[in-house]
């Protein structure tokens, strides 16, 4: 046997790799592999964000990705994007941006795979629901992107480094931005305040901003992953709305994605921030904000979550409140979450949820699309709300 370390072939690997940029987040730079619980020693060939990685792959939410809304619910269609696909592709596209602009790949992958993992059944439009019952009865606000955090250090205590939980809970930003600049260092104790300040301050979770360029990748990332794939969707499933702004991007998804990663990357190159060009940064603002007005705000499909989504989530949300208040362990709330495998660990430690509603929102931000209708419908049977649950399947007229 050689006589050398694993800390030396790692350092190696990086070597031949072709090292990293001045401003990549390496280990032990900046303290970058500090976990949220603290570190154990462990030599290991994995890099901290490598672990992290695969903690998050690893973590009990992260199947869940496959059954989650991206955008459109209620269609038996193979083809439209799920939640699991979206991740995909922002990791794939952050990590592309991270290589070529010499930044840590192992961070950006771990970010990547976890910014979603706290997000709710039925997409934004099931955040909205869970946000407004939530709020009306502790007053505290829930986004999706602070839940990711929760759910990876506290329903689950994964022990994350601090790099990649700030960048998961500062991936969300819906309104493209022409520079990307990362904030200052956030300690474990300042990184807690910022969590507890995004239930309390209204808006708060608008100001957020990653501390690494890493983070400010993935943000962007995010963004690129949907814009043409939800237009792409919107075709797939009928939906008659006729998109006016022709980008200089590319209106297929392959230009658009090769046009904008390589405008990133030559404004970007050896720069302390992540930069588009104006007009790139033009043509994506306005293909979002379009997007904004003929998909997300589509009256006919928002209708259809109203009657449905809606008044389900308040249904389920009070009633699995009442059975915790009356210690209710033939619940399903006990019997798939409360006093389900490793969450059990957590519900029996106080500092872990603030309220009841804490947990409630544990549990049912954690469902599937079909889980949570599978469910409502065993407890609620054929009620005159499941009437209203309809699916376009594959063969009918209304997708072809």
């Amino acid at each position: 046997m050689q006589d050398i370390s694993l800390q030396d072939i790692k350092k190696k690997a990086y070597e031949h790799y072709g090292g990293f940029s001045k401003y990549a987040t390496v280990p032990p730079k900046d303290a970058a592999s500090i976990r949220y619980f603290g570190n154990k020693a462990n030599e290991s060939l994995r890099s901290p964000f490598s672990v992290d990685v695969d903690k998050i792959m690893n973590n009990p939410f992260y199947n869940h990705y496959s059954d989650k809304t991206q955008v459109f619910s209620f269609y038996h269609n193979d083809q439209i994007t799920r939640r699991a696909t979206h991740v995909q592709l922002v990791a794939r596209i952050a990590k592309l941006l991270s290589m070529s602009l010499g930044l840590n790949i192992d961070l950006t992958e771990a970010i990547a795979l976890g910014h979603d993992i706290g997000h709710t059944p039925f997409g934004h439009v099931g955040e909205k629901y869970l946000n407004e019952l939530y709020h009306k009865e502790t007053g505290r606000f829930f986004n999706h992107n602070v839940h990711s955090v929760r759910a990876l250090n506290v329903v689950t205590p994964t022990n994350l480094t601090i790099p990649t939980l700030d960048g998961i809970i500062c991936h969300n930003g819906e309104k493209p931005q022409g520079e990307y600049h990362p904030s200052e260092q956030k300690s474990p104790e300042e990184f807690s305040k910022m969590v507890e300040d995004c239930y309390t301050k209204e808006g708060f979770v608008g100001t957020l901003r990653p501390f690494t360029l890493e983070g400010c990748v993935v943000r962007i990332s995010d963004i690129i992953a949907y814009v043409m794939k939800d237009r792409q969707d919107a075709k797939k499933i009928g939906l008659n709305v006729d998109f006016e702004y022709v980008a200089t991007l590319g209106m297929e998804n392959y230009e658009f994605l090769g046009n904008i990663t390589e405008n990133i990357v030559l404004n970007s190159y050896d720069k302390p921030y992540i930069k588009m060009d104006d007009q790139h940064f033009e043509d994506l603002y306005r293909l979002k904000n379009e997007n904004f007005e003929k998909i997300y705000g589509n009256k006919n499909i928002n209708k259809s979550y109203s009657v449905t989504v809606q008044p389900m989530m308040s249904k389920l949300y009070y009633q699995f409140k009442e059975d915790i208040k009356n210690h209710n362990t033939d619940s399903l709330i006990y019997k798939h979450h409360i006093n389900y495998g490793l969450f059990k660990k957590t519900y029996e430690k106080k500092e872990n949820f603030k309220t009841i509603d804490d947990i409630v929102v544990d549990y049912i931000a954690s469902m599937t699309d079909d889980y949570f209708i599978d469910l409502y419908h065993e407890i609620y049977g054929d009620d005159e709300i499941m009437e209203n649950v309809k699916y376009v399947g594959y063969f009918d007229d209304e997708r072809r």
